[in-house]
């Protein structure tokens, strides 16, 4: 009798453990920002074997993945990644933004009730407070009863920010002095390690080293010229050219300067490598979550733009980064342990100068003088200064003083409308009304009905023409619902994940839900739960 008592409590032992829900040790959410997907074809053959070669031959690629809303900002990307859904639903509706109803500009992260740890003054004022929907970290936090670990890291406040989500333990970022911070919204005290961090003398041998060319510059024929008339001159040089002493850039500009060079995502790298050990994420069978984002690339962009020898070198460069992570994740928390994916916040441009001098009849734009013929225009026509703000080619209009003046807000709008959409780089103008009404047919309106708030957002909305964009003549931005703004990397590797790749479009806002999927927890409260079928068969 005996026997057969413990042989039917081991049975049900042994089917008690085989129904343990499966989970790593520790998930790695990458974004790099500014990432474009086709820098993955174009450097390849100058990239490592054991950086985004290994991530691209081992793991699971969705080479067709895009942003599924405008503005394709930076803070909006981050939100929208771990969020899995929009702006419309996650509130984050830029990276600052005129808040119509406030009647007052906002930024992201901004939280007046807390204060810097790490670093004083106004940039340590910052939590996820302004994000309206859960995170994929958030339900990691949730599911896990608070016992798995989350940490954000980056240069930038939102980047590190707005992933890791409501419950993190900590998200750290950058500051202008070169000190990586937090804020009292995690914790009470700045972590002794992170200290020790700070002063370690690391900026400083960065600035150091100096910025050259990683390779011969035989390598970068992927590039354009090194001295071009595209990109953006870091004083005291006169040419946009390598060598960079950054002793002298930094002397000119700022500590903060050396966030526009790769070395800003060799130190991201630095101290996440110390959260991951100090923290001891991925030492136990609860899982962790660390989200780093890779924010250098989206600086070097803006100032040097896609075709510079200044973005391939910082790839070059974030290729052995990546290549240091997975060796490191290997070795702490084990091969097969963890999984990972990689993404980007938006895309970019072409810069407008450049296309132009290959007889591609577009240019970059001022804002500053639409907004003045837009407020001259409605002064001219109505007697009143009725342009309240236009930012992020929103068109926000004074309707205290229409009301009080008691003119007529729809034919106001629609003047506007056709106003504007005589201008030549205007492919349309969007009315309140129309994007909230939405359309089917119209896949440009579609994805600006998904990154519009009514509350926050303007009574107008400007789709420029392709390859047009209010931005300085030198660099790059992005912002627009076009491919080269939408189209981003979408790898995935590790625990879990097959070998494989499609070319079918898939939208960004399907990252959050699969990974929830496939370490079995909650999906974000603002998803749709729509996910990458193909890693989950």
């Amino acid at each position: 009798m005996k026997r057969i008592i413990s042989l039917i409590l081991l049975i049900v032992i042994g089917n008690s453990v085989s129904a343990q829900v499966k989970r790593p040790k520790l998930v790695v959410g990458i974004i790099v920002d500014q990432m474009r997907y086709e820098y993955l074809d174009r450097y390849y053959d100058d990239f490592s074997n054991d950086g985004f070669k290994r991530l691209l031959n081992e793991g699971y690629n969705f080479r067709n993945t895009h942003f599924n809303y405008m503005p394709t900002f930076t803070a909006p990307g981050h939100s929208s990644v771990y969020t899995g859904t929009t702006p419309a639903v996650h509130g984050i509706v830029g990276n600052s933004w005129y808040n119509k109803s406030l009647k007052k500009k906002m930024y992201c992260t901004d939280d007046a009730s807390v204060s810097g740890l790490g670093y004083s003054g106004k940039e340590g004022k910052m939590s996820p407070r302004n994000l309206k929907a859960t995170t994929v970290t958030d339900e990691l936090k949730l599911a896990t009863n608070q016992k798995g670990k989350v940490i954000g890291v980056s240069i930038k406040d939102r980047g590190a920010i707005l992933p890791a989500g409501h419950f993190a333990d900590a998200a750290y970022w950058m500051s202008g002095s070169g000190n990586f911070l937090t804020s009292t919204y995690y914790m009470k005290s700045f972590p002794k390690w992170a200290t020790q961090f700070n002063q370690s003398g690391k900026v400083q041998e960065y600035i150091n080293k100096g910025w050259d060319l990683l390779k011969d510059p035989s390598a970068y024929n992927e590039s354009i010229a090194d001295n071009n008339p595209y990109e953006f001159i870091f004083k005291p040089k006169t040419t946009p050219t390598f060598p960079y002493n950054l002793k002298e850039v930094v002397a000119e500009g700022g500590i903060a300067k050396i966030q526009s060079t790769p070395y800003g995502n060799d130190l991201v790298l630095d101290f996440a490598l110390e959260a991951m050990k100090n923290e001891k994420l991925g030492k136990d069978n609860i899982t962790d979550f660390l989200a780093i984002s890779f924010s250098s690339t989206d600086k070097v962009g803006h100032y040097f733009g896609p075709r510079s020898m200044e973005i391939q070198d910082t790839y070059l460069r974030l290729d052995l980064n990546i290549a240091t992570l997975l060796k490191q994740l290997d070795k702490t928390v084990g091969k097969g342990e963890y999984v990972l994916f990689l993404t980007a916040d938006h895309a970019g441009a072409e810069n407008p100068n450049h296309l132009h001098s290959m007889k591609y009849d577009v240019k970059n734009l001022n804002s500053k003088e639409f907004t003045t013929k837009l407020k001259t225009y409605l002064n001219n026509s109505y007697g009143y200064d009725l342009l309240e703000n236009y930012s992020n080619q929103n068109i926000f209009l004074n309707e205290d003083l229409i009301r009080e003046k008691k003119l007529d807000y729809s034919a106001i709008v629609d003047d506007i409308k056709h106003f504007v959409q005589k201008e030549k780089f205007v492919k349309r103008a969007y009315t309140r009304k129309e994007i909230l009404a939405s359309s089917p047919t119209d896949y440009h309106l579609q994805m600006i009905e998904r990154g519009y708030d009514p509350k926050q957002n303007g009574d107008l909305v400007i789709l420029l023409d392709p390859a047009f964009m209010e931005y300085y003549p030198t660099g790059t931005t992005h912002g627009t619902t076009y491919s080269y703004d939408t189209h981003v990397p979408n790898i995935w590797y590790g625990w879990g994940i097959k070998k494989g790749h499609t070319s079918a479009r898939k939208e960004i806002t399907e990252i959050a839900p699969t990974l929830s999927q496939l370490i079995h927890i909650s999906i974000p409260n603002g998803s749709h739960g729509t996910v990458l079928q193909e890693i989950l068969d």
